[in-house]
């Protein structure tokens, strides 16, 4: 059960695994780790940028934001298998 107010929180970049929690709920099992690991940098952009809530903007983002955010991903994945 979540935290009442948790999912309407603002989210930064620095919140690798919050915004890879999101991601997975969005995406679940069509994004196995393999899968997950081949997204384009240019599509997993766009998918966090469309997270609710998601405070962060194009700008801000880096090369390793996405990297930490891909590498929580999958582990949200095995976590939920």
């Amino acid at each position: 059960m979540a935290f009442e107010g948790f999912d309407d929180m603002p989210i930064q970049w620095h919140e690798h695994e919050d915004i890879a929690i999101k991601l997975y709920e969005r995406f679940g099992d069509d994004f196995g780790e393999s899968k997950i690991y081949r997204i384009r940098f240019t599509d997993l952009l766009k998918w966090i940028l469309e997270v609710p809530y998601f405070e962060g903007t194009k700008e801000q983002s880096s090369e390793n934001h996405l990297e930490l955010i891909q590498a929580a991903w999958v582990y949200e994945w095995r976590d939920n298998q």
